[in-house]
């Protein structure tokens, strides 16, 4: 077990700890693939670092639907091993990180009875190919079923719908939670250091910088391997060490948050739009959002903006589909959007037809890369790598054990009812975000307190080093909070404060990259923005 702990009051010591010994493996990129694979390497016995330009989780990892699939969709292009392996790793998570993968049923209406016999028949074949347990098997609704457990939908040009159970996930926390797995396993970890030189000797050296604001820091790791994880700045990693044609094809994909109350669906329900993709209604809590387009997208963003098409083409479909929902552009709560790594196969395809496997390249000097993947196959690719990066080094390891071991959270299923002190809302919230240790932020009750004991949680345990952190990655208040969390920023700022040493002017300086964050993702399309004319004396207040 580590002597580091992820406690960012004391960076300094897991940061000089990248300096004191040359490690079997740096993972570059902080990303679910990254930590996912620092998480399996250092659980095997290897010496781990890793690093990341940003924040945990502060590119696609934090942008995607928040969904771990089964693999019914790899069904339709015949990839049977795909569905195996999908169906299987939805069934590890949820026993690792029962918080983390809350099941969800998903509604897809039939218009006729040869599409509904068709769905079924997918569906057979899946649940048999995937090993899925009979009680999660699918359903079928009648027209008058659906009318009565889904109102919200048109149904004149509708028989009914078939049901069948999906996962949800908080990508981001999913994410921290596997880095702190990595530290508790031994790895070092350090956020808000950039790659910025790529070196091979005898061993590899990686000259790395810090991107936190106010920290003048260079340093140099050595590591006998390196992983390349940097999701759509792989490319850019590789021509550290050597300039060449980029691999990747990257893909923009957006969600919009409403209340619930505006899109009160009760379920999961898939939409088809006009250019046969299917888009998603998702209830979570007291809000739900929808998504997600998928467009090229050639500039490497960390906060890509939504367009007024990317709403149009959402809010279009959606509206279709439930024309009763209150949808307009100014009734948007929140936004996220996100780029895709995507592998490019040089045929110059649209991205949504281009593949979501995973692929790994090596470079000549042993520089070990992989772009594309899946969320809900994270930690079944991680383990893939690992065996390559063994088997090319040669490294005494023992056998990968991360489909057994909990994650932090998820060693015991805690419910909102075992929560108390908070209202059901709240209670709801902190056990899917926290799991087991909800109840630790669960003391003083009032919403402030609460506040500082998240806040806490995030610097003490989670590594968050920026108000960014907290808001956006380790709490989910930007996307699911009123006014998209900006309320909030105040109070958290103090916060923080108090534990990172900032002053007046760094707790301003915080507050106002996270309102730039939000009007940013807003600027490409017209709505009114949460948070526009309330008092910042106000918020502060306290």
């Amino acid at each position: 077990m580590s002597v580091l702990s992820f406690d960012q009051t004391d960076r300094e010591m897991s940061v000089r700890a990248l300096s004191d010994q040359c490690f079997d493996l740096l993972v570059i990129g902080g990303g679910i693939t990254g930590t996912g694979v620092a998480r399996d390497a250092a659980m095997r016995g290897l010496s781990v670092a890793l690093i990341e330009a940003q924040d945990l989780a502060s590119g696609t990892s934090s942008r995607s639907s928040k969904m771990i699939h089964g693999g019914l969709r790899y069904l339709v292009a015949g990839d049977v091993a795909v569905v195996k392996e999908s169906a299987s790793e939805r069934a590890t998570l949820h026993r690792i990180a029962p918080h983390l993968a809350q099941k969800t049923p998903y509604v897809i209406p039939t218009g006729s009875v040869r599409s509904k016999l068709i769905l079924r028949a997918a569906l057979w074949a899946y649940e048999r190919l995937g090993g899925v347990e009979r009680a999660d098997y699918h359903e079928v609704w009648s027209k008058d079923e659906l009318a009565e457990k889904e109102p919200l939908i048109e149904r004149s040009r509708l028989n009914g719908a078939v049901v069948y159970p999906e996962f949800l996930t908080d990508d981001s926390r999913l994410t921290v939670a596997t880095a702190r797995s990595a530290i508790d396993h031994g790895a070092t970890v350090a956020t808000y250091l950039k790659a910025t030189n790529i070196r091979k000797d005898k061993t590899f050296s990686i000259d790395a910088a810090s991107t936190l604001p106010g920290e003048t820091r260079e340093l140099t790791i050595s590591a006998r391997s390196v992983v390349n994880a940097a999701g759509p700045w792989v490319d850019q990693v590789c021509d550290l060490e050597q300039a060449q044609p980029p691999r990747l094809a990257l893909s923009r994909g957006v969600h919009l948050v409403f209340d619930h109350a505006d899109l009160p669906v009760r379920h999961t329900v898939v939409m088809r739009t006009p250019d046969s993709r299917r888009i998603f209604a998702v209830p979570l809590g007291e809000y739900t959002y929808i998504g997600t387009t998928d467009d090229y997208h050639p500039e490497y963003e960390y906060w890509p903006p939504v367009t007024d098409e990317d709403v149009s083409y959402l809010l279009a479909t959606t509206q279709e589909a439930m024309p009763e929902a209150t949808l307009s552009p100014d009734r948007i709560v929140s936004v996220w959007s996100g780029i895709r790594p995507l592998v490019g196969d040089g045929s110059g395809r649209d991205s949504k037809e281009l593949s979501r496997k995973d692929e790994v390249w090596t470079s000549s000097s042993g520089l070990l890369s992989v772009g594309g993947g899946k969320l809900s196959a994270y930690r079944a690719m991680a383990e893939r790598i690992v065996d390559t990066v063994i088997e090319n080094h040669g490294f005494t390891a023992k056998p990968c054990t991360t489909a057994d071991a909990p994650l932090p959270g998820g060693d015991v299923e805690v419910l909102a009812s075992d929560l108390t002190g908070v209202g059901d809302i709240q209670a709801e919230r902190l056990a899917r975000l926290y799991g087991a240790e909800a109840p630790n932020l669960v003391g003083d009750t009032g919403e402030r307190a609460l506040l500082k004991a998240e806040v806490h949680q995030a610097v003490r345990r989670e590594g968050a080093l920026r108000l960014e952190d907290y808001w956006a990655r380790r709490s989910s208040r930007a996307w699911f909070d009123q006014g998209a969390g900006l309320p909030v920023l105040h109070e958290a700022a103090a916060a923080m404060a108090e534990l990172l040493d900032w002053d007046d002017s760094r707790r301003a300086m915080e507050v106002e990259n996270c309102r730039d964050i939000d009007r940013a993702s807003r600027a490409g399309f017209s709505s009114a923005v949460p948070g526009q004319g309330v008092d910042d004396d106000c918020l502060a207040a306290g």
